[in-house]
């Protein structure tokens, strides 16, 4: 790393996305302040670079004073901050509306250059709050930023990910998987395919604008437990829930810590989740996305009836055989 290496500011360094951005980032030679809320909980990301190239810093995306701090001197600004569900402050609107609002604000008076907002794919139509500030949060940006590079991912995959995970770690407890709108379709994202479309936005190879992100193939929603079940040997009935009864269920369980489903989520599953037909895509960004088969396998292994044993117990009857 030069001394005089360029500084981007990641907002939601420390979540899913973030981390990964930060990665690629520093692989790139560049100083990063990874944003956080408990930069205490974020040394992780220290050993991403050299020494004192990767720093956590606290910033807040409901308080200026903070986000000023963290992107003060930056070049580039990467929001990557949002939620699957209400919880205390942090809310749709508070973090995928109002926050990047409030940071596209702060980073314009900063003088910052670049700005590059992780978003989604996700259709307002549907109703969803989720969608909705999405789309707000959008607009915001490009308030401040026209020239800003928007990047709508489908659902995305990894080994922190929220749905392989969530979903072998069901069929490890329960003989049957609950889902609602099967035939919904979406088209899975690998996380280190949507951080290299973040740093090609960071240091200029990408032209401003949205892309819509998502990986080589289009599955059903059913389509996806069943490569999660397989992928975890294991055999659980899927049952379809009918939308009616799976909001009544969503709008109950959406107060609990940890909501397994949402009224707000339902909503959502009524629209696809697919790149559209002539959007910008990976392929404007010269990037060949990964497919979920092969990738998944390294971190759900960990849900396997007898773990990392059965692979070596199946490769062993192959050699037998």
């Amino acid at each position: 790393m030069q001394p005089d290496a360029p500084i981007a500011t990641v907002i939601g360094a420390s979540g899913f996305v973030g981390r990964y951005v930060c990665q690629v980032l520093a692989k790139r030679g560049w100083r990063l302040r990874g944003a956080c809320r408990r930069p205490n909980e974020a040394g992780f990301i220290r050993p991403y670079g050299v020494v004192g190239q990767v720093e956590p810093v606290q910033a807040n995306v409901r308080d200026r004073d903070s986000l000023a701090r963290a992107i003060q001197g930056a070049e580039a600004v990467v929001y990557s901050v949002g939620v699957l569900f209400n919880s205390g402050k942090n809310t749709f609107r508070t973090t995928q509306a109002e926050g990047p609002r409030l940071a596209a604000e702060v980073a314009k008076e900063a003088g910052v250059k670049r700005f590059v907002l992780i978003s989604a794919i996700a259709d307002p139509a549907t109703g969803a709050e989720y969608a909705k500030t999405k789309a707000e949060g959008e607009a915001a940006v490009l308030e401040y930023f026209p020239d800003a590079v928007i990047l709508r991912p489908s659902v995305v995959f990894g080994p922190e990910d929220g749905f392989f995970n969530r979903f072998a770690s069901m069929a490890r407890l329960s003989p049957a998987i609950p889902i609602v709108s099967g035939a919904t379709k979406f088209q899975p994202v690998y996380v280190q395919d949507v951080a290299e479309a973040a740093a090609k936005a960071v240091v200029g190879e990408a032209a401003p604008g949205v892309y819509e992100l998502g990986g080589p193939n289009v599955y059903t929603f059913r389509d996806l437990i069943r490569l999660t079940l397989s992928t975890v040997r294991r055999k659980r009935l899927i049952i379809d829930l009918p939308v009616p009864i799976a909001r009544i269920q969503g709008a109950v369980l959406k107060y609990l810590p940890e909501p397994p489903i949402t009224d707000d989520q339902v909503k959502l599953l009524g629209a696809d989740n697919v790149v559209s037909e002539g959007a910008k895509s990976f392929a404007d960004l010269g990037i060949e996305p990964e497919a979920p088969e092969g990738i998944i396998d390294s971190y759900l292994v960990r849900f396997r009836p007898r773990g990392q044993y059965d692979e070596m117990i199946e490769a062993a009857k192959s050699r037998q055989s």
